[in-house]
């Protein structure tokens, strides 16, 4: 079990608790070893229990980690001139998936105004509860904003024109994850054993065939652990399905399949967060921490790439924050103002430097029915390791 973590308040615990009785019979109808992806999608979206519907506060400095949108404005506009130069080629609207705190929407929105192309409307598609209720509370002295936007449980039946965007909402979906020994496949899953939650193997025939694609292109030798996503391409397939015309953006920390599955990285990259702590323990406190998994951005662009998408490009965030013309928003600042420029040189630092988020991120685009190039891609094409 992890140590060094923050204890949990009673209530926390009590939410972790009863997330904990909900799963305990569902590893016993599993035989004994509940596969992961259905832990994780329990321990991240269970009604009323899971981390991100339980209505507990998960970002900024008083949650558990800090996104590029909570870490200041910079983010969010660099971001809006990148949506601008697809809404000026053509009226449309804004879909964002899983909107957090509701930070991002709100500069998007303001620099969006700024430059004179704010979209007919603004989605915003949250299933959670607790979530969209931390959003409405951010808009709610915003009325002009307020008015634009429509939170959606699902993506629209009918295809928009626009653009549809993510940022870090790949890296939560749920991944199955496996162990690879000298050619031999089993699935990783989630046992109770003496009152807690421990790791378990099971027959690894679901994920044979996609484990030994991998093994392949990594030349795994010994004994190897990861994960994958097996629900990623639909995902990105219905996100694009609903995409009539515009532009398709994420934005999240992965790596091209050939390096996410290199030998060295033989321990996989699911990560968990708690009050500013990362560790590996996903079975700790079931509710209370997030989950995550590095993204195949491979597995992104083939899916979409099938799906009829042109890839504008896949490129560091750092690349593309300056693409997107941060450097220019920094030279805006009046230097004279000592407070502000150094809180604003401290935020370009988190999102560009290549210890903090400027490489470990990676931004990826697709269009459709686009007459001119998308901003924020000139800078640097990655595509060569997709």
């Amino acid at each position: 079990m992890s140590t060094g973590l923050p204890v949990p308040a009673a209530e926390a615990r009590a939410v972790s608790d009863a997330l904990l009785s909900k799963l305990y019979p569902r590893i016993e109808q599993s035989g004994g070893c509940l596969p992961f992806d259905s832990f994780m999608a329990a321990a991240l979206y269970e009604p009323g229990l899971g981390y991100y519907s339980n209505g507990l506060m998960p970002f900024g400095e008083q949650g558990d980690f800090v996104t590029a949108p909570e870490s200041g404005r910079l983010f969010g506009r660099c971001l809006a001139r990148c949506i601008a130069s697809v809404l000026e080629q053509q009226q449309g609207v804004v879909m964002e998936l899983g909107a957090g705190s509701g930070a991002l929407a709100l500069d998007l929105l303001g620099e969006l105004k700024r430059l004179g192309v704010l979209p007919q409307r603004y989605y915003i598609l949250e299933p959670s509860a607790a979530m969209r209720a931390l959003q409405q509370r951010r808009f709610s002295g915003e009325p002009e904003f307020r008015q634009r936007i429509e939170w959606l449980d699902t993506l629209p039946e009918d295809p928009i024109s626009g653009v549809v965007f993510g940022n870090e909402v790949a890296d939560a979906l749920p991944v199955k994850r496996f162990r690879w020994q000298n050619g031999r496949v089993s699935e990783l899953g989630v046992a109770r054993r003496n009152r807690q939650l421990s790791v378990c193997e099971c027959c690894g025939d679901a994920v044979e065939k996609p484990v030994q694609q991998l093994a392949r292109i990594g030349c795994w030798e010994g004994d190897y652990q990861s994960e994958y996503c097996p629900t990623l391409p639909a995902w990105i397939n219905s996100l694009t399905d609903v995409l009539a015309q515009g532009l398709l953006l994420l934005i999240d920390y992965g790596y091209g399949r050939a390096e996410y599955y290199h030998p060295q990285r033989s321990m996989g990259t699911l990560m968990c967060h708690y009050r500013h702590h990362a560790h590996d323990d996903p079975l700790w406190s079931p509710g209370l921490q997030d989950i995550t998994a590095f993204v195949d951005f491979t597995a992104i662009a083939e899916a979409a790439t099938a799906s009829g998408m042109q890839l504008e490009g896949f490129t560091s965030q750092a690349r593309f924050l300056l693409a997107c013309g941060i450097d220019q928003l920094m030279a805006e600042t009046d230097t004279a103002d000592t407070r502000q420029f150094l809180q604003l040189s401290n935020e370009a630092k988190r999102l560009l430097l290549p210890g903090e988020m400027g490489e470990r991120f990676k931004v990826i685009g697709f269009s459709r029915e686009l007459s001119e190039d998308v901003k924020g891609f000139a800078a640097a094409d990655l595509r060569s390791r997709l």
